[in-house]
């Protein structure tokens, strides 16, 4: 049976929604936003759980009207909770981004893929000495309306900044 272990956040509520459509062995870590530290002892505990468990798979997955970072972007009612106050810097960084450079009135899939991916990556460093496995890492955005995951948008749509000569 494949294992799986997802990052979700916990106010989207999403961790029935994935058993219900997924025949394998999941795992869940939450954190608000996704804005999960990776430091050295959350990456020695997650190598761990990695190799104990045999987990192949791991996806970050946020919802489209994630609570957290809709706060981010409109009242910042929980800017003071712990670790947020990077995150929400760097959402409206790449908002502000996104603004200059696509033409799109809704930029919040562009923004939860640049987030995403932004985890993917830094995930991938942080592994990379610490298993084995072979390991497959993904992103998804869940869309309640429509009641399906999307896969986000690949790494280099989401770039940090471009130059036009």
């Amino acid at each position: 049976m494949r294992k799986h272990l997802y990052f979700v956040c916990p106010t989207d509520n999403l961790e029935n929604i994935i058993d219900g459509e997924s025949k394998q062995e999941n795992y869940y870590c939450t954190s608000l936003g996704n804005s999960i530290a990776l430091d050295t002892d959350t990456l020695g505990q997650l190598g761990l759980l990695l190799e104990s468990k045999n987990i192949e798979k791991m996806s970050f997955i946020l919802a489209s009207d994630n609570r957290i970072v809709s706060d981010a972007l409109e009242k910042q009612n929980f800017l003071e909770v712990e670790g947020l106050r990077s995150f929400y810097s760097q959402i409206l960084r790449q908002k502000n981004h996104a603004e200059v450079s696509w033409q799109t009135y809704d930029y919040r899939f562009l923004l939860l893929s640049y987030h995403l991916n932004n985890k993917i990556r830094e995930l991938r460093k942080g592994l990379r000495n610490l298993t084995h496995l072979p390991l497959t890492i993904d992103g998804w955005i869940y869309d309640r309306r429509e009641r399906r995951f999307s896969e986000i948008y690949f790494d280099s749509v989401c770039m940090e900044s471009f130059a036009l000569n």
